[in-house]
């Protein structure tokens, strides 16, 4: 409880941030959610599939960071944030393996629409990177989804495939306020949304509460 308590404190201090446009007090206290969550996890039961969630929930510290910092570090951040979709990718394969082309059609239908929005204002030199980064965003979410329905405990399934697309949700709303129209209410948007998606992912590592 006190490490959600601690990620509580450094949400409520970014998005006051946000609101006063204190860009250094944003900057310190960005990364402190994930952090908390991170330790959180460090409760959850040890194995491969908390192994590879710690390391996804480690390179989004450093991708917040680096879109946090001073200056236009976008790539970098999307660099940080894609080994994360892998490395959470990677625990989802580590229990799962079905092919569930169900979900695979859904999760590419989702990027591909995406995507195609954002190439349809042009992207320039970023074409390369972003369509790399959906095509691993599209493969974490088609994974999460893949677990719903298996042997995979229903909390962990659900919690999972929530948090997955609580993110997709959260970097389409990045890509639509860079690329296509800014809006108000986008910074916002963009990560409560993000938080939701990392707590859900975090979550799933913890096994059912007995009563």
């Amino acid at each position: 409880m006190g490490w959600l308590i601690l990620a509580l404190m450094g949400a409520t201090t970014y998005l006051y941030g946000l609101t006063v446009h204190a860009s250094l007090l944003c900057l310190l206290v960005k990364p402190m959610p994930v952090l908390a969550l991170l330790g959180w996890l460090h409760d959850a039961p040890p194995g491969e599939y908390r192994r590879w969630i710690s390391l996804g929930l480690m390179f989004s510290v450093v991708g917040d960071v680096l879109l946090a910092w001073p200056g236009d570090l976008f790539v970098f951040g999307l660099g940080a944030f894609l080994l994360a979709h892998l490395a959470y990718l990677k625990a989802y394969l580590s229990d799962c393996r079905r092919p569930a082309l169900l979900a695979l059609v859904l999760a590419l239908a989702i990027g591909a629409v995406l995507l195609g929005i954002l190439m349809s204002n042009g992207l320039g030199p970023l074409l390369v990177p972003v369509t790399v980064y959906s095509l691993a965003i599209s493969a974490m979410l088609w994974r999460a989804l893949a677990r719903l329905g298996t042997t995979v405990p229903k909390r962990s399934a659900w919690l999972a495939a929530a948090g997955a697309l609580a993110f997709v949700f959260s970097d389409s709303l990045i890509g639509i306020n860079r690329f296509v129209s800014p809006f108000h209410a986008a910074p916002y948007l963009i990560i409560v949304s993000y938080w939701l998606g990392q707590w859900g992912i975090t979550a799933s590592a913890f096994p059912q509460k007995r009563h």
